[in-house]
């Protein structure tokens, strides 16, 4: 009994410690995105150059992420997360102290640095350390721990940026951040003991690594990462522009109903972690999902919507598209070997970040041209690619 106790325990630590960086993580992306009509204005460049800025931050997260599972796979997750974890908040940091726009660039070209680190590491050590048996419901609070970063974003901008405006309120971010690597720096449990010592051969080689990147299975999830990144985009980092342009609520508001769809991404990833323990068949909760969060968005891009609807509607967005992440962690899972997973969780998120550098330049085109309407339409068609691309995924996992 003791033992299973102890086993419990050093469970929670493990995946308490993973989510905490999973929330700094999450944090980052956002932290800036509340700021974006101060930008627009101290830089004196449009939707379209900022949306190419926020673009450099998943391009160079996009290209460092898979070489990035390798040094996962060849160090342990400790090494790169905290890496990571200094990267980013040096970047996050350089934009608040940024004299011109192409330092603002420069700045979330190193924070995206520091983003290739999270995900590969995150749930490198998470299959390493927990119990299998516990993954369902560990994959679920290494979601919420991102959710509830992004939540945390708005607000602090929201109560920071009142108080020390908006570069103020990024150094601030940037300090938390370091922090925050401090902290996991001390904590001997994140070790994964015996990747640094395995042997080359283990690791396979290059065309032996070529071949697990390429194969059908791993791909369809790389393109499934990449199309729900594309509505993310949408929903996280455009979503207060386009409420503003679209439905003519204050800024304030729309920061609230963005806060109030990533509550309710917290919520439907408590929920699917409960349902990706207790129903096997990932790909069909997975679908349901996505279309359900369909749905939401499609009311969204009516443009009639009455305001309090518009909360509701976004709440319900986020609880049924976050919902799918525990569920479709672990479909990843059971198409990776065990010696692979740092590669092969690198190369597949990196597929966020792929979605995540094309989209904000084609969101921010259809705001300066006064079409915010095809921001959530743009979001829906990505849904409904996603619903193909896990039917496909049927002819490796059953639905």
């Amino acid at each position: 009994m003791s033992s299973v106790v102890s086993s419990f325990r050093t469970d929670a630590k493990v995946i308490g410690l993973v989510s905490v960086a999973h929330l700094i993580s999450h944090f980052f992306h956002l932290v800036a995105a509340p700021f974006l009509y101060l930008l627009k204005d101290e830089f004196g460049v449009g939707f379209a150059a900022l949306g190419f800025a926020f673009s450099t931050f998943y391009i160079v997260s996009g290209f460092l992420q898979t070489p990035a599972g390798f040094l996962v796979d060849r160090l342990g997750g400790k090494t790169v997360l905290i890496g990571g974890l200094i990267l980013g908040s040096v970047g996050i940091a350089l934009i608040g102290l940024a004299p011109s726009y192409p330092l603002l660039v420069l700045g979330f070209m190193v924070a995206g640095a520091g983003n290739s680190a999270f995900h590969p590491a995150d749930m490198a050590i998470l299959n390493a350390k927990v119990e299998p048996r516990r993954l369902g419901p560990a994959f679920s609070v290494h979601g919420v721990g991102g959710s509830l970063g992004w939540a945390a974003a708005p607000i602090f901008c929201i109560a920071a940026g009142a108080a020390l405006g908006w570069r103020g309120a990024l150094v601030l971010a940037g300090a938390i951040g370091l922090a925050t690597a401090l902290v996991l720096a001390g904590q001997r449990l994140l070790y994964m003991e015996g990747h640094a010592h395995r042997p080359h051969a283990e690791h396979g080689n290059l065309a032996g690594n070529l071949k697990l990147l390429t194969a059908p299975a791993v791909l369809l999830c790389f393109a499934f990462f990449t199309a729900i990144s594309v509505t993310l985009v949408a929903m996280q980092t455009f979503s207060i522009a386009t409420m503003i342009s679209l439905y003519g609520v204050q800024p304030a508001m729309a920061s609230g109903i963005l806060t109030g769809y990533l509550l309710g991404g917290t919520a439907g990833i408590l929920v699917g972690g409960y349902v990706a323990m207790r129903i096997p068949r990932h790909g069909l909760t997975t679908v349901i999902g996505v279309v359900a969060g369909l749905i939401f968005v499609l009311l969204l891009a009516t443009g009639s919507l009455p305001q309090a609807l518009i909360f509701v509607t976004m709440t319900l967005a986020g609880f049924f598209l976050a919902g799918v992440g525990p569920s479709r962690d672990i479909i990843v899972r059971e198409v990776t070997p065990v010696h692979a997973r740092g590669k092969v969780y690198g190369f597949v998120y990196s597929g966020l970040d792929l979605g995540a550098a094309v989209a904000p330049s084609i969101y921010g085109w259809f705001l300066d041209n006064g079409q915010p309407r095809l921001v959530f339409l743009g979001a829906a068609l990505a849904l409904l690619a996603c619903v193909v691309i896990v039917t496909r995924l049927s002819g490796w996992k059953d639905m």
